[in-house]
C-alpha cells in the first residue's frame, strides 16, 4: 500500500492545480540502455552517428557531467522512478543477479559474498509517473522495465499504458520480430524493436493529443537498445564496417585493466548499427511532436541507465578517455549522455558542466511543471531547473554510489563519493581507498592518496556517515574463499577471453563476416 500521507498530499495539490494544467508541459523521457557517455556524435564520437538524438542537444542543453545512479541498470531505473539513491531504495544490482552463497554458482571463488538487494520496486514509494498522474498527467511507457514482475509491473507503479515493459532486462527475442515479449504483440517478421517502440510512443502521443488536447502527458520511451544481444541489419553493418576500415583498424583492440579486458576503440560495426536503429527511432518520435506542434511545450530528455559496455557482456564500445564502463566503479561506469530540450530554452546548443544524477529527474519534472515537490519521496534528488531556466546554479553537494557486488563486467564491491572535483572509491575486499581529482585527471589514471591523506580521511568519513544514514547493505567474507581458484578464474578472463575478443573483433570487420542465423530481417548475403 502506498504511503497515505503522500497520496493525500498529491490529491489535495491536484485540486489546486487544475486551472494551471493548460500551461503544464508534456514530458518525453527517453532512456537508452547501456549507452556510453561518448557514444553519440554530439558527445564526441567520430564513429557512431546520431543525427536525430543530436537534435535534442542542438535545441537544448548537453550536460557534460551527467551521471546514472548506478553502474548497472535496475538500480539506476529505480532511482529515476523514486528520486532516491540506490542504497536507500534497496535495489543495488540488476534484478536477477545472484547474491550470497548463490554467487558461487557463477563459477566464482571471490573473497566476498555479494550483499542481498531488493528484487522489485517498493510499492510504498510514490513513483514519478504516480506523482504526475495524480496531477492530471496521462502516463505511458514503452520498452524496458526490469523493476519487478507480477505485482510490480509498470501498471502497478503509475503507468496508464504499458507496452513491452516486464521483468526481463534484455529483449527476449532480440531486436527483430518475433520479440517473444509478454507485454507486446509481435510485428511482421523482421520488424525492428527500437522502431516499434518509437512507433507505439508516437501513436500514443498523436492519439492522446487528438482526444485530450488540454491534458499533459508523460511518455517514457525506454529502449532495450543498446543492450546485448548486438544485432543490426546488413546495410548498417556494411556502412560502419567500411567506415571503421577507412578510419584505420588498430592491431590491438583490448587491454586488460585490473580484472577484465577493456575495449580501446569505437570500431564495432554491429553496435554502431544498433545505435543508428535507436537514433532512427528517436527521430520518428521527434518528428511526430513537431508535426503535431507539441515540441514547443514538451520537455524532452535523453539519457542512459549506465555507462557503455567496454568490458564484460558484449564488450561493445570504448569510453576512453574515461576509465572503465558498465558495472565498474570508475567514471566510465556511470557517466552518461544527458541531453535536455525544454520550452523557453535561452541558449540552445549550450553545455552545462554541473554534476547531476538520475535521482534529480523526479523533482526537476515536478518543478518545471509548476507542481509541488515531494521532498519526503525524492529525498536524494534536487531540481536542476535553476540550471535550465533561470541561468543560476544549484547548491554544491556530494554525489554517492553504492555497489556491494561483483559485476560480470569486472566491477568490484565498492562505494563512491564525488565531492566537487574530488572522488573517493572505497573497496570492500581489502578496505583500500582510491582518491582522484577529476578536474586534473578525468581518466583516473593515478590515485592521489599519498599526496592528499587528509582528503582521503575526510571523504572516507563523509562516505561512511552517508552509508550509515541510508542503512546500506554490505558484502560479507566468504568462508569458502579460494584464492587459487579465483586467481585461475581471473587469469582465464585476462588471457583466453582477450584472445577470443581480438579474434571476434577482426571477424566482425572482415568483408565476409557472417552473423548469427537468428537475426530476423538482418543479413541476406550470399
Amino acid at each position: 500500500m502506498k504511503r497515505t500521507s503522500l497520496v493525500l498530499g498529491l490529491s489535495l495539490a491536484a485540486l489546486s492545480s487544475v486551472a494551471a494544467r493548460d500551461k503544464q508541459p508534456n514530458i518525453l523521457f527517453i532512456l537508452a540502455d547501456d549507452l556510453g557517455w561518448r557514444d553519440l556524435s554530439c558527445t564526441g564520437s567520430n564513429y557512431y552517428e546520431s543525427p536525430n538524438i543530436d537534435r535534442i542537444a542542438q535545441k537544448g542543453v548537453n550536460f557534460t557531467q551527467g551521471y546514472a545512479a548506478c553502474q548497472v541498470s535496475s538500480p539506476s531505473r529505480a532511482s529515476i522512478m523514486t528520486g532516491k539513491y540506490t542504497a536507500r531504495h534497496g535495489i543495488t544490482n540488476w534484478i536477477g543477479e545472484a547474491t550470497g552463497e548463490n554467487w558461487r554458482r557463477n563459477g566464482r571463488h571471490s573473497k566476498l559474498l555479494p550483499a542481498a538487494y531488493a528484487r522489485q520496486l517498493a510499492l510504498e514509494d510514490i513513483t514519478l509517473p504516480e506523482a504526475l498522474r495524480e496531477q492530471g498527467y496521462k502516463t505511458f511507457m514503452a520498452g524496458k522495465w526490469h523493476l519487478g514482475g507480477e505485482g510490480s509491473s509498470p501498471e502497478d507503479h503509475g503507468f496508464d499504458i504499458n507496452i513491452g515493459g516486464h521483468d526481463a532486462g534484455s529483449p527476449p527475442g532480440g531486436y527483430f520480430s518475433p520479440y517473444k515479449n509478454p507485454k507486446m504483440n509481435d510485428g511482421p517478421q523482421g520488424e525492428n524493436l527500437s522502431i516499434r517502440l518509437a512507433a507505439e510512443t508516437a501513436s500514443f502521443i498523436e492519439t492522446h493529443a487528438k482526444r485530450n488536447k488540454k491534458q499533459p502527458f508523460f511518455a517514457y520511451l525506454s529502449f532495450y537498445a543498446v543492450h546485448a544481444p548486438l544485432e543490426t541489419n546488413e546495410q548498417n553493418w556494411r556502412y560502419f564496417r567500411n567506415k571503421a576500415v577507412e578510419n584505420g583498424v588498430a592491431d590491438e583492440g583490448f587491454v586488460v585493466d585490473r580484472t577484465l579486458a577493456v575495449r580501446q576503440h569505437q570500431d564495432n560495426p554491429v553496435y554502431a548499427g544498433l545505435i543508428r536503429q535507436m537514433d532512427d527511432a528517436v527521430g520518428l518520435v521527434l518528428n511526430k511532436l513537431e508535426e503535431l506542434g507539441l515540441d514547443k511545450n514538451t520537455i524532452i530528455v535523453f539519457t542512459s541507465d549506465n555507462g557503455g559496455v567496454s568490458s564484460g557482456d558484449a564488450y561493445a564500445t570504448s569510453n576512453l578517455p574515461l576509465r572503465g564502463g558498465k558495472g565498474r566503479q570508475w567514471e566510465g561506469g556511470f557517466r552518461v549522455p544527458l541531453l535536455m530540450q525544454y520550452p523557453g530554452c535561452k541558449e540552445p546548443g549550450s553545455t552545462c558542466d554541473v554534476p547531476v544524477t538520475g535521482a534529480d529527474f523526479f523533482p526537476t519534472f515536478l518543478d518545471m511543471a509548476g507542481l509541488p515537490l515531494l521532498p519526503e519521496q525524492h529525498v536524494d534528488g534536487v531540481s536542476i531547473r535553476p540550471l535550465l531556466v533561470e541561468g543560476q546554479t544549484i547548491a554544491p553537494r556530494a554525489l554517492y554510489w553504492h555497489y556491494p557486488h561483483y559485476g560480470n563486467q569486472g566491477g568490484e564491491p565498492s562505494s563512491v563519493i564525488r565531492d566537487g572535483d574530488w572522488k573517493l572509491i572505497h573497496y570492500y575486499e581489502d578496505n583500500r581507498d582510491e582518491l582522484y581529482n577529476l578536474r586534473i585527471d578525468p581518466s583516473e589514471a593515478e590515485p592521489l592518496n599519498a599526496q592528499y591523506p587528509d582528503k582521503v580521511e575526510y571523504l572516507g568519513k563523509k562516505l561512511a556517515v552517508w552509508l550509515t544514514d541510508v542503512d546500506a547493505r554490505y558484502p560479507v567474507p566468504d568462508p569458502q574463499y579460494d584464492p587459487v581458484q579465483e586467481r585461475a578464474y581471473k587469469q582465464k578472463q585476462q588471457t583466453q577471453v582477450k584472445e577470443r575478443l581480438e579474434k571476434q573483433r577482426m571477424e566482425m570487420l572482415d568483408n565476409h563476416y557472417r552473423p548469427n542465423a537468428d537475426w530476423w530481417g538482418s543479413f541476406t548475403m550470399d
